[in-house]
């Protein structure tokens, strides 16, 4: 088998009528992409032919990986089991409603030379005036909360390093938090303006007001986990049993490639 050296991951629940465009899509953006590729959807628990179409589609291109849960567990858990089962050096979220453009694909991954995370920015949001404006109140509490600056962290289209996330605990409702968390780790994370579309099929699946309570009780346990988050691999010796191997730094453990271009396929 190829090595892999991206992985999209795509949450879906309930997409039915934007399944094969989405494939189709995302096969066009990435049709000229140098190394190997896989496609790992995680239906969420779809009660329409979602899950149905996504086998369909895998029968015509082998690079579809589907995880199926036999219940709606959220976006977040979605996201982290896609996580688990990327091979890919390079990782990219995806949304599953064909508002993120993956044509963004290529550019932010090649960033990923530079950082660690790349984050997209919806520029001309192509939503309604009432989810603009919550969610940018949503946003500007999460940052005066918990002290940062992500402009957008409702935009799902993210690049991360594979390392970044292959070992992230993920809780409910954390996936508005992913850039926050991983500078906690101290991870170099960037944001980009990236396209945003209409949603021209299907319904969304958040409702603005129990999105918004749950996000305030998220906010506070991020705000506590910042606050008494201990990095201590920076100070640390390990004193190896036999006389003459030298002591290390674990932060040597962090190093990252030079090359990462390479690593995925540039």
């Amino acid at each position: 088998m190829e090595s892999v050296s991206l992985s999209v991951v795509i949450p879906v629940y309930n997409e039915a009528e934007n399944v094969e465009p989405l494939v189709e899509r995302v096969q066009t953006a990435l049709a000229g992409w140098p190394g190997g590729v896989e496609f790992v959807f995680v239906d969420d628990g779809s009660t329409d032919s979602t899950l149905q179409l996504l086998k369909r589609a895998q029968e015509t291109d082998a690079r579809v990986r589907i995880a199926h849960f036999r219940r709606n567990l959220g976006q977040t858990v979605a996201m982290a089991a896609g996580f688990r089962l990327a091979r890919g050096k390079a990782v990219v979220t995806l949304d599953g409603d064909l508002q993120n453009d993956p044509a963004e694909i290529p550019r932010l991954v090649e960033m990923l030379k530079d950082w660690d995370c790349v984050c997209g920015v919806r520029v001309r949001r192509q939503d309604g005036w009432w989810k603009r404006v919550t969610s940018r109140i949503g946003n500007g509490f999460r940052n005066w909360a918990t002290g940062e600056d992500i402009v957008d962290t409702g935009c799902t289209l993210k690049a991360f390093r594979r390392e970044c996330v292959e070992r992230l605990e993920l809780y409910r409702g954390m996936h508005r938090f992913l850039p926050t968390l991983l500078k906690m780790r101290g991870y170099r994370v960037t944001q980009v303006p990236v396209s945003h579309h209409p949603r021209v099929r299907g319904k969304t699946k958040y409702g603005t007001w129990g999105r918004m309570v749950k996000g305030l009780a998220d906010v506070w346990a991020v705000r506590w986990m910042k606050k008494n988050w201990v990095d201590y691999r920076p100070v640390l010796e390990v004193l190896e049993p036999l006389a003459d191997q030298p002591r290390r730094s674990e932060s040597a453990s962090r190093d990252r490639p030079s090359e990462f271009s390479r690593t995925v396929g540039h």
